[in-house]
């Protein structure tokens, strides 16, 4: 019971700190607000296709099943699911989608690390900004199949596969990480370990993304922990993630922001 109020009053207490444009003194970050907002605006009714797909998904009640290697699921108390179900509550909302699709575009976004696909929804939205090669890493063997169906570009790489085992073997390959959202696993220790391997490999222009920091007590100790990092330098709070940057031009500073 706990477990699941606590993303509730996690909100309420986010609801209460979060601040606006008004409140930014940095004019590098009060930019990066404004732009952002901007590109949700103009991008509202953009990408109808991949929309189509999220709409296909929530219709389908076919069911499969989900081996968890994180740590499990607030909602679901069974490995077997609903495809619409997986698609209503595991899958980002177009609005974050976009805003995860706007960060990536501030990086050169030739290396695209995305830690947990899903049904592949985010996946596609990163891709359309992807410059290089997007890697998607998953676990679970049935939205590996559900989604490699639509991430069909050449560009695009889907492995499947424990991702404590696959992400140092990608890594091996890849010196440097332009964008990373790390979506998958969502425990303390896991989520400590893929920031530390991946900003071995970043670089000052990228930016990593940490999905569902208020999702859990592990989730937020581990996120309150990772903003202390002497390499970030910026850490935005946007409730439903976390976003990091790294140019060392910047003095460290960490705001909760409306989106």
């Amino acid at each position: 019971m706990i477990g699941r109020l606590f993303p509730f009053i996690q909100y309420i207490q986010y609801f209460l700190v979060k601040e606006d444009k008004h409140s930014l003194h940095s004019p590098f970050v009060f930019q990066l607000y404004q732009n952002l907002m901007a590109y949700a605006r103009e991008n509202k009714h953009a990408f109808p296709e991949i929309e189509d797909d999220r709409k296909a998904f929530l219709q389908n009640n076919t069911q499969v099943e989900v081996r968890d290697l994180g740590a499990g699921s607030h909602r679901f108390s069974s490995p077997v699911r609903s495809i619409s179900d997986i698609a209503r509550y595991s899958s980002s909302p177009k609005k974050f989608a976009l805003l995860y699709q706007y960060f990536c575009s501030l990086t050169p976004a030739k290396t695209v690390i995305e830690l947990g696909t899903g049904l592949g929804i985010t996946a596609r939205y990163l891709s359309e900004v992807t410059k290089g090669t997007l890697y998607s890493l998953e676990g679970a063997e049935a939205l590996v199949d559900l989604a490699k169906k639509h991430l069909t570009e050449k560009s695009n790489q889907l492995i499947y596969g424990d991702i404590s085992l696959t992400l140092p073997a990608l890594l091996n390959n890849e010196p440097l990480v332009d964008f990373a959202f790390l979506d998958a696993n969502h425990s303390y220790l896991h989520t400590l370990s893929y920031f530390n391997q991946l900003t071995a490999h970043i670089h000052e222009e990228s930016i990593l993304i940490i999905g569902d920091i208020h999702w859990s007590v592990e989730m937020l100790k581990a996120w309150k922990e990772i903003i202390q990092s002497t390499q970030v330098r910026l850490s935005i709070d946007f409730y439903e993630c976390g976003v990091l940057l790294f140019k060392k031009k910047l003095e460290k500073c960490h705001y909760v922001l409306h989106y």
